[in-house]
């Protein structure tokens, strides 16, 4: 299953791959299926409204693959959308050739954010650091709202 992990002190190192190694460490299901939809729930839930996510820039990575109704994604992701600054996407399949966002879930979610980007490798999250840093927009396709 998917659980809410917090990896802000395992992403503390300048090292990049010691940064990633300590969050792939801290994460119980760093290789599990995906309930984004629920996981979001519980963290708008529990921490949204009181401030954790309300002008935050809110980093997701995944594939987007979700195992639940892609239809409480979206509503989660529109949600998070309305509370934060800006919604990253990192997608480690994006950098594939041919990749269009067609999982139920990446299609759902996608209108939500406002910077999608691929997470494939040390330079992909290089690049969302910069996006995060706002150094790149992270363009989003056509499909994806932004802001």
């Amino acid at each position: 299953g998917t659980r809410l992990t917090r990896v802000t002190r395992e992403l503390s190192p300048r090292d990049p791959d010691l940064a990633m190694a300590a969050v792939a460490a801290a994460v119980p299901d760093w290789r599990g299926g995906t309930r984004l939809g629920e996981l979001l729930r519980e963290f708008l839930n529990r921490w949204g409204q009181r401030g954790m996510a309300r002008g935050a820039i809110v980093v997701l990575l995944s594939d987007g693959w979700e195992r639940d109704d892609p239809a409480l994604l979206g509503a989660q992701m529109r949600r998070l959308h309305a509370l934060a600054h800006r919604v990253v996407w990192a997608n480690p399949r994006k950098a594939r050739p041919g990749y269009a966002p067609t999982a139920a879930g990446m299609a759902a979610a996608l209108p939500s954010v406002d910077a999608f980007v691929e997470g494939h490798s040390m330079a992909a999250l290089e690049r969302l650091a910069a996006v995060v840093r706002g150094a790149d927009t992270g363009a989003v396709p056509e499909a994806g709202a932004g802001r």
